[in-house]
C-alpha cells in the first residue's frame, strides 16, 4: 500500500492538493477530504490524512490552501490566514469534492478540518456537496456559514481548556451544538486547542508551544478517543 502522495490540480483556477489514493483492496468508493490548520499543508495534515486512509481504506485529498506557503511562526501563520479568501477556499473544497466524485468515483465524501480547517469544514458542510463533516476546534463566523442551515450530519471535537474565545473555546461549541440539526459535539478534558497534533510543529516542543500559545501539553488518551469516535462516525456516514 502506497503511502506516497501525488499532486493534483483542478477546478477552473487550478486548485492544487495532495491526494493519498486508497488501498488497491478496499471494496468502497469513499473519499475524505482534509483541511488544513493555519500553519498550512505541513506534516501534520498530511499525517492526519494518512491516518484516516490507512484506517478507513478511502482516498484522502489535502486541498492547498495557501498554494505551497507555510506558516513557520504564528505571526505567519495569521497573515497567511487572514489574508486568504474563504470564499475562494470554500469553492476550492466543492471542487476538490465534485473532482473525487469524477475522477475517482467516490459515490460518498466526507470532510475533517482542524482549526482554520475545522471552520472551513463547517461552511464545506453547509456548502460545499459533501456527505458528513467533522469539525475539530474551528467555527466559522456567521458572517461565514449559517451553521443551523447545515443539513448533513457533523461530528465536533473541541477541548475544554480551549482558549480561543470566539472561536474554539467550549462556550462557543456548546452555541453551535444548540444550533446543528443532525450534530455531536464531544468535549475533552484536561485538552484545549490543537490537541490532536501528535508533534509540536512548527515549535521545537510541547513546553515551547505552551508558552508561546498556551495549549496544554499533549494527552494521547484524549487523541486516541477521538480518533475511535471519528473512525465510527466516518463508516455509519460513508456507509464503510
Amino acid at each position: 500500500m502506497s503511502s506516497s502522495f501525488e499532486d493534483v490540480a483542478f477546478g477552473a483556477a487550478g486548485a492544487r492538493a495532495r491526494v493519498l489514493a486508497a488501498p488497491s483492496s478496499a471494496s468502497t468508493r469513499a473519499a475524505v477530504i482534509v483541511l488544513q490548520e493555519w500553519w498550512g499543508v505541513n506534516d501534520v495534515v498530511l499525517a492526519h490524512a494518512r491516518r484516516l486512509r490507512d484506517e478507513l481504506g478511502v482516498t484522502v485529498l489535502v486541498p492547498d490552501l495557501y498554494r505551497g506557503e507555510l506558516g513557520v511562526d504564528v505571526e505567519e501563520a495569521h497573515h497567511l490566514m487572514t489574508n486568504m479568501d474563504w470564499k475562494v477556499a470554500t469553492e476550492e473544497i466543492r471542487e476538490a469534492a465534485a473532482w473525487l466524485r469524477a475522477e475517482r468515483k467516490a459515490e460518498r465524501v466526507g470532510v475533517v478540518g482542524f482549526c482554520m480547517g475545522g471552520a472551513l469544514t463547517l461552511i464545506a458542510a453547509a456548502k460545499a456537496s459533501v456527505d458528513c463533516a467533522v469539525p475539530f476546534y474551528g467555527i466559522p463566523g456567521d458572517d461565514a456559514c449559517d451553521v443551523s442551515a447545515i443539513e448533513v450530519p457533523v461530528q465536533g471535537h473541541f477541548g475544554e481548556k480551549d482558549n480561543l474565545v470566539g472561536f474554539s473555546d467550549p462556550g462557543s461549541a456548546k452555541k453551535l451544538r444548540e444550533r446543528l440539526r443532525q450534530g455531536e459535539i464531544h468535549f475533552y478534558e484536561n485538552v484545549g486547542h490543537a490537541f490532536m497534533n501528535t508533534t509540536p510543529q512548527p515549535y521545537p516542543n510541547f513546553e515551547e508551544r505552551e508558552k508561546v500559545q498556551g495549549f496544554p501539553k499533549l494527552d494521547e488518551s484524549a487523541v486516541e478517543l477521538a480518533w475511535s469516535r471519528v473512525d465510527a462516525f466516518l463508516r455509519k456516514h460513508l456507509q464503510l
